[in-house]
C-alpha cells in the first residue's frame, strides 16, 4: 500500500527556508537571454583599487618579446680586461719614467719566470724575488707568467685563461708585497707582452 506524501509542518518549513538562504549554489545561473540586461550590467564599473584581491582584478600580461629591452651594444664582459684595469690605474711613479717603461725603453734589472708553475709553487717564488730585489736596490723587474692557453674541457665555458697571469697582480697588491711595489704595468711586446709584467719597486728603507 503506497504511503501518502508527508507535508512539512510550519516549524520544519521555517527551518528549511533558513538553511536554504545560507547555502551557496553549486552551479552558476545561465546567461540572460539576448537583449536582456541584468540590473548591474548597465551601471559603469568602478576601477579596481590597489587593495582589491588579485582574484577580483583582471590585469592581463602585456605583450612582449624576449630581449626587447636588451642593449645590443653593451659588451658581454661586464668586468674590464686585466690589461685595461692595470693601464687605467693611477701613475704612482715618475711620469717620464712610466712613459719610457710602457714603451719598452727601460731595461728590467732582473726577471722571474713563473711560466709552467702551479699557484703553490709560484707564490713563494714571487715573494722571495720581489723582497730580495727591493733589498738589493733594484727598481724595475720583470715577472713572466705566460699568456695561458685554452684547454679542451674549458673551451665551452666563458672563463678567463691564464691563471698565473691573473693571480700575480693580486699577489703583488697584497701584503707583504704591496709595501714593496710602486707600479704594475703590462710589459711591452719586446719583454713578453701580455705574458709578463713590469714591476716597479719602491726604494728600500
Amino acid at each position: 500500500m503506497a504511503r501518502k506524501p508527508r507535508h512539512l509542518s510550519p516549524e520544519e518549513r521555517a527551518l528549511w527556508d533558513s538553511v536554504a538562504r545560507q547555502a551557496a549554489p553549486m552551479h552558476k545561473r545561465g546567461k540572460p537571454a539576448l537583449g536582456a540586461e541584468s540590473p548591474s550590467s548597465s551601471a559603469p564599473k568602478a576601477p579596481a583599487s590597489p587593495d582589491t584581491a588579485p582574484s577580483e582584478r583582471f590585469d592581463p600580461l602585456p605583450r612582449f618579446q624576449v630581449g626587447q629591452k636588451a642593449d645590443p651594444k653593451r659588451p658581454d664582459d661586464l668586468l674590464p680586461g686585466l690589461r685595461d684595469r692595470l693601464r687605467a690605474a693611477p701613475v704612482a711613479m715618475d711620469a717620464k719614467a712610466h712613459g719610457r717603461m710602457t714603451r719598452g725603453k727601460l731595461k728590467p734589472e732582473a726577471r722571474l719566470d713563473l711560466h709552467g708553475m702551479t699557484l703553490s709553487e709560484a707564490h713563494p717564488e714571487l715573494v722571495a724575488f720581489i723582497l730580495s730585489s727591493q733589498a738589493m736596490g733594484r727598481r724595475l723587474v720583470l715577472v713572466i707568467t705566460g699568456k695561458g692557453r685554452v684547454r679542451d674541457y674549458e673551451a665551452p665555458m666563458p672563463v678567463r685563461h691564464g691563471v698565473l697571469r691573473h693571480q700575480v697582480p693580486q699577489w703583488l697588491g697584497l701584503s707583504p708585497l704591496r709595501e714593496a711595489v710602486l707600479q704594475i704595468t703590462p710589459a711591452h711586446i719586446r719583454h713578453g707582452g701580455e705574458g709578463a709584467y713590469y714591476v716597479y719597486l719602491r726604494r728600500s728603507r
